[in-house]
């Protein structure tokens, strides 16, 4: 995408009054802040973000004899502006949001007309759902095999109780009254 922003860059101009094209990009409490230095010398002017190849514009900042005049077509962008800079701020992006950024500068006076592109960037956007899906389905994994050994252990503990019951009905037996003679003390087995 840099190549059709290079030809609309801002050469053979007045370079006193054209901004270092360089941007900061800052990523602070989820919101992305792209900052331009504000054009030298010049009474009017507007700086643009468009989205997409097809250059929705999407935000805008018209500045014109010290009035300020912010536009912002969508709800996810907000413009801050300095005497020094521009700032375009993203905010509450999403999945949807993913694509390439261009930033278009207009001055307007003193003339020449000048219309350049400053930058284009591209913005990635981690899908929040993919985090939240993967958390829950991790917990999902847990719950399973926390239900799975306590299934285990009740039948373990089933069985033992059975065998317990088995054993002592027949200790019994010796001690029944058909062995009079030969009476034998049942030994008592811990029951679990």
């Amino acid at each position: 995408g840099a190549d059709s922003c290079l030809l609309r860059a801002c050469k053979n101009t007045d370079q006193s009054r054209v901004p270092d094209t360089q941007v900061m990009v800052k990523f602070e409490n989820g919101n992305f802040n792209f900052t331009f230095p504000n054009p030298q010398n010049v009474s009017e002017f507007s700086m643009t973000l468009f989205k997409g190849h097809e250059k929705k514009e999407i935000c805008a900042l018209h500045l014109s004899e010290g009035r300020v005049i912010p536009k912002s077509n969508v709800t996810y962008c907000q413009t801050q502006n300095s005497r020094s800079s521009t700032t375009f701020i993203l905010k509450n992006l999403e999945k949807d949001h993913i694509d390439v950024y261009t930033y278009d500068l207009e001055i307007f006076l003193p003339p020449p007309y000048i219309h350049c592109c400053l930058k284009e960037t591209y913005l990635y956007v981690q899908d929040k759902e993919n985090c939240c899906s993967l958390g829950l389905m991790s917990w999902i994994i847990i719950s399973l095999i926390i239900f799975a050994i306590s299934c285990v252990c009740f039948v373990v503990a089933c069985c033992l109780r059975n065998k317990n019951r088995n054993c002592e009905s027949i200790s019994h037996e010796y001690n029944s009254e058909y062995m009079p003679m030969a009476a034998v003390n049942a030994a008592k087995k811990t029951r679990i």
